[in-house]
């Protein structure tokens, strides 16, 4: 593997290495209280951090499209996503308030490490020129997301998303 596809690997395991060690060291109450700078409680935005790698795993397939898609119609895609930020946000909070009691602190390890799993055989598939693609993508939706961005950049969104969101945690020292 060559080194953009090593760190992003090594960044996928220190991650789980990361939640293991958040989950291991909080108790219920500690989950139920709420994060730094978000409504979500810990347990929530912990989820929500898994499901930053969730949202990769799904959306790969339609990024390799788009990418091979002449350029109008990656930017008009892409307008309509963001036309759609509105809706995205109250969802993306919702959605992770509710999930987080499926995924609750017993599985969320286990979901993360299946679905890192699922990405470095994906990452490690790609060829060099397919990780150099590029398409337009909805920055409205995340702080992290760009108006283009390659492939790579995001296979390594997860881990940029992750380490944002572990900062706003009110959880005991590690």
């Amino acid at each position: 593997m060559d080194r953009g596809r090593t760190r992003i690997a090594e960044d996928y395991h220190h991650d789980l290495q990361m939640l293991r060690s958040f989950l291991a060291s909080a108790n219920a109450s500690d989950l139920k209280r709420r994060s730094h700078g978000t409504r979500w409680t810990n347990g929530q935005l912990l989820f929500h951090m898994v499901f930053g790698y969730m949202i990769v795993r799904a959306l790969l397939p339609l990024v390799h499209v788009l990418v091979r898609c002449p350029p109008s119609a990656r930017s008009t895609f892409c307008r309509l996503l963001n036309a759609g930020s509105a809706l995205f946000h109250p969802v993306n909070y919702l959605g992770s308030c509710a999930a987080a009691a499926v995924y609750n602190h017993r599985r969320m390890a286990f979901k993360l490490q299946r679905t890192i799993a699922a990405l470095e055989a994906r990452l490690v598939a790609e060829t060099t020129a397919s990780l150099q693609r590029r398409t337009d993508f909805p920055d409205r939706w995340d702080p992290f997301f760009t108006p283009a961005m390659s492939v790579e950049q995001i296979y390594a969104y997860p881990s940029r998303h992750f380490a944002f969101h572990a900062r706003q945690l009110a959880l005991p020292a590690q």
